[in-house]
């Protein structure tokens, strides 16, 4: 059967066609609840949604019940929604009851109930299976994901951010929207959230900035950077080398990850230099942060020696030339420069016993 996107689900929800049975295929739960909310707007009166919309898991086993909750029909209303959730948990059955469920399903969407539209969600199916197979070809299936090229993602998540911007009354600076879908990691579930957060942030102005963005919303490749430097902070070289090489096999630029290292130091600097502050929540305006990182800036300035800190960016401007200047092995520079980070950590805590 034809596959949309959830804005298609709209436009075939207002022609009115009969929809027996979807499926909302994908990993982006954002995208999954905005599907379920149009789905009931449409086909339950608010005053019948108790008993009129019925949820259901595969993966507790409750596949046939949600099946004789759609052939039933709902009090008080024209029309149900029964859903289905986790329908892969049908592919990691055993066989004799994974083609049970199967023909249940079948025997259903051969004559499916005129009063119930069945939804069923799957962050993932394999199609070569005859549950994935019956699913793709018999139902409506909408896609609740953005893809698994990374481009894309970032292209899909800027789109959404503007769009949920625009519901809350704001609107981003250029290269605003850009910003936060990478600092959630094209998160819209997240983005979401943030933008809200943002929106109650800019109040009359209506404006969110690019310093907006990176003042308040704690990107996720910086999150991890601050996971780096605490270890390198506690002298965990070998676990801090082995951070870097998840990082760099996940495909996290060198440079980028150098420059929020960098500024995450210079942050930490800042902090050691404020008097009379002892959490996130009073230094964050001093820091121009928001509170969680200045806390994370406050406690690493703790640990780490102000002598230490700047021999530390030194090392970093180091690092900074060679992978600029076009270093052949931008791992090697990186992993030295981890180590060059950690023995001075040691060095330093060692000469001030």
């Amino acid at each position: 059967m034809a596959r949309v996107s959830g804005e298609e689900l709209l436009e075939r929800l207002e022609t009115g066609k009969p929809i027996p049975a979807l499926l909302l295929h994908g990993e982006e739960p954002y995208l999954r609840d905005a599907c379920r909310a149009q789905l009931i707007e449409k086909f339950v009166p608010e005053a019948a949604r108790t008993w009129a919309v019925s949820r259901y898991s595969a993966s507790r086993g409750e596949t046939q019940a949600a099946l004789d909750q759609a052939q039933t029909m709902a009090m008080l209303s024209p029309q149900q929604v029964v859903f289905l959730e986790e329908a892969e948990a049908i592919e990691k059955l055993g066989e004799k009851n994974r083609e049970e469920a199967t023909e249940q399903l079948e025997a259903y969407l051969r004559n499916p109930a005129p009063f119930t539209v069945l939804v069923l969600e799957a962050t993932k199916l394999d199609q070569r299976m005859k549950w994935g197979k019956l699913l793709f070809e018999k139902t409506l299936v909408v896609q609740c994901g953005l893809g698994e090229d990374t481009g894309e993602r970032q292209k899909g998540a800027v789109a959404f951010a503007r769009t949920i911007a625009k519901e809350e009354g704001v609107e981003f600076e250029k290269g605003a929207a850009e910003d936060l879908a990478e600092f959630v990691s094209a998160d819209l579930m997240r983005l979401k959230t943030e933008i809200e957060k943002l929106a109650t942030f800019a109040g009359e102005k209506k404006f969110i900035s690019r310093n907006d963005v990176t003042s308040l919303v704690i990107s996720e490749k910086t999150t991890t950077v601050w996971e780096l430097a605490g270890m390198v902070a506690s002298r965990q070289g070998k676990k801090a080398q082995e951070f870097l090489d998840q990082l760099l096999r996940d495909g996290e630029v060198p440079l980028e990850i150098l420059g929020a290292i960098t500024w995450m130091y210079r942050k930490v600097i800042e902090a050691s230099e404020l008097k009379g502050m002892t959490n996130g929540w009073q230094a964050s305006r001093a820091l121009a942060m928001n509170p969680q990182r200045a806390e994370l800036a406050l406690q690493a300035s703790r640990k780490i020696p102000k002598a230490q800190l700047l021999a530390s960016l030194r090392a970093l401007q180091k690092a900074d030339d060679l992978l600029k200047g076009g270093a052949k092995d931008a791992r090697a520079v990186m992993e030295f420069l981890v180590t060059e980070l950690t023995i001075e950590v040691s060095k330093t805590k060692s000469a001030s016993r």
